[in-house]
């Protein structure tokens, strides 16, 4: 195949995301993960916060994934993908997967077709296969840097999620504390969020190609890991992280947070947690959630603000 045909089709993602999802529900490759809603707020942000309806077949999948990687064989989930999946060719390096076990309808995931680990930095290569798929859907696109960061696959993926991210609530619930940033030059950063970040805006990155919105992503990326103190650090297979992070983006804006642990009391956060979405797997979670408060679950799992 030529780079051309390894490229997405403009107008063609939606289409193909849909089709793709109805087929893996109709043959099983999709297995959805049913959840309850509840709207929590705290620190003028309305949480959305889901209860985990059944997790078993994501646990009997990791403990597959883990009994073969104990009895040394290779487990990566993406190579190969599963074609029952696959959703398009986004470039010569990135593929488009459907989200096997996904919580969020239409979840799709950016994936390197070579192996790269998920604590690389981020790559022109990554952020053009983003731009190519945000151009072509309003959402919001991730990503979970490090496994303290919430990242549950070593290879590399970017996520994108369609909004609202619920039925309830609003589109995005961390959306007014962003409308309210200070910037400073090309940064900025949110005072309702207590914990250490930054924002940059991208107002100006959606009208290119592909590959020009992957430049201007990529230098902005490098200008909110500078500003949290991140830097990449040369190590086997390329520039690692120096630290864990988690990445949103949207057609506005950036925002860059650095992590520091990946759960609180067990609660797992990654980072739609950061958009104002919280997962708890039972009653137990929920309560201890609810108690805590959504934005100071944040505050333990980031670094707070001094």
């Amino acid at each position: 195949m030529t780079h051309r045909e390894l490229t997405l089709e403009p107008g063609t993602l939606w289409e193909r995301l849909t089709e793709r999802t109805r087929q893996a529900l109709q043959c099983g490759a999709l297995q959805p993960i049913p959840t309850a809603c509840e709207l929590v707020e705290q620190g003028g942000v309305t949480f959305v916060v889901r209860i985990l309806a059944n997790l078993a077949l994501k646990a009997q999948a990791r403990q597959a994934q883990e009994s073969k990687a104990a009895a040394g064989q290779a487990v990566n989930p993406f190579l190969p993908y599963d074609p029952e999946l696959f959703v398009a060719d986004i470039s010569p390096t990135h593929v488009g997967l459907l989200n096997k076990f996904n919580v969020v309808d239409h979840h799709l995931l950016i994936v390197t077709r070579a192996f790269e680990d998920q604590e690389m930095l981020l790559t022109r290569e990554d952020f053009a296969a983003l731009a190519a798929c945000m151009r072509e859907c309003d959402g919001l696109g991730f990503y979970n840097g490090g496994t303290a960061a919430g990242a549950s696959q070593p290879h590399k993926h970017l996520q994108l999620v369609p909004l609202p991210l619920a039925p309830l609530g609003p589109p995005l619930s961390i959306e007014p504390l962003i409308a309210q940033a200070r910037y400073e030059g090309a940064v900025g950063m949110a005072p309702g969020l207590p914990f250490v970040h930054v924002l940059a805006r991208l107002d100006d990155v959606w009208t290119l190609p592909p590959e020009q919105a992957g430049g201007l992503l990529l230098e902005r990326y490098g200008l909110a890991l500078q500003a949290v103190g991140l830097r990449g650090e040369a190590g086997a297979g390329g520039v690692r992280q120096s630290g864990p992070y988690n990445l949103l983006v949207t057609r506005r804006w950036l925002l860059l947070t650095p992590r520091s642990r990946e759960d609180f009391q067990g609660i797992s956060v990654n980072a739609l947690g950061f958009a104002g979405a919280l997962l708890v797997r039972d009653e137990e979670q929920r309560r201890r959630l609810k108690q805590a408060g959504p934005m100071t679950v944040l505050s333990q799992v980031a670094i707070v603000r001094g």
